[in-house]
């Protein structure tokens, strides 16, 4: 059964950079659509940024466009998320998803996988 696992979380500064990774335990992550939500204390979940399985289209929600950039590397499986840039309202524990649709879409319910999470803490 497919498991994700985000790393790459932690604290920065206003300004700084942090880098995320999303890969599988056991599986690579190449027939996946993966997309990359956020949810922050007494906020709803938020779609960031998603990319496609096939094509490798990618989308971005406007609050995120020109900071945040999503990539995959199919011979490692992996699926990364550079944020750059970062703010005070970035802050919150960043979700990676799976689904085996050919599209991405930044839609919760579209994806049947999700990982437990990783903490980005954005703080002078």
């Amino acid at each position: 059964q497919l498991q994700l696992v985000e790393s790459g979380g932690g604290f920065v500064q206003p300004g700084g950079s942090l880098g995320l990774a999303c890969a599988a335990s056991g599986f690579s992550l190449k027939p996946y659509s993966i997309g990359w939500f956020r949810q922050a204390p007494g906020k709803e979940r938020e779609g960031v940024s998603c990319i496609s399985r096939s094509t490798g289209d990618t989308k971005y929600a406007d609050s995120v466009k020109g900071r945040f950039t999503i990539s995959r590397s199919n011979m490692k499986g992996t699926v990364y998320l550079q944020i750059e840039n970062l703010k005070h309202e970035d802050t919150a524990v960043y979700y990676c998803a799976a689904t085996s649709s050919y599209v991405c879409l930044m839609f919760g319910d579209f994806y049947d996988t999700w990982g437990q999470g990783t903490q980005v803490t954005v703080s002078s």
